[in-house]
């Protein structure tokens, strides 16, 4: 079981691998038998899967920064909520290059000092250069 200052450390490490584009790193946090929820909808099972599945996202969309907006911890159920917010250059034809702006939540629950469940919420509207836009769906 974490003590609440190794999830801590654990998320500050993890944060800092997506932001450095690094997948191998943000790997190292996964456990073997994840199952993650998309914000889509679909779902991804197995780490080897989860990093096929993110391949493609590390590869076409450099450039993006996580930013920790708001983390609860539950030291005993072992789990996070996670706020945060996503800039990166927008693949929305009217606005491609732009920054874009979306806020969402991510659900994290721990095993063997692992994420074992991720499951992602987002809002349905990002911001583009000051303006709303909805959010189209995007596969994984």
């Amino acid at each position: 079981m974490l003590l609440r200052k190794d999830i801590e450390g654990a998320l500050n490490q993890w944060y800092r691998a997506w932001n450095e584009h690094d997948l191998d790193g943000v790997m190292e946090f996964i456990h073997d038998d994840i199952i993650f929820e998309h914000w889509t909808g679909s779902t991804v099972a197995g780490k080897e899967s989860l990093r096929r599945a993110w391949l493609p996202w590390f590869i076409n969309h450099g450039g993006f920064k996580f930013t920790e907006e708001a983390t609860f911890i539950d030291e005993i159920k072992q789990s996070v909520l996670a706020q945060w917010q996503l800039e990166w250059p927008s693949l929305e034809k009217k606005h491609r290059g732009a920054i874009e702006t979306r806020r969402g939540v991510d659900i994290l629950h721990f095993q063997d000092g692992k994420i074992i469940k991720k499951i992602t919420y987002s809002k349905t509207s990002t911001a583009i250069q000051g303006e709303k836009v909805p959010v189209p769906l995007l596969k994984i």
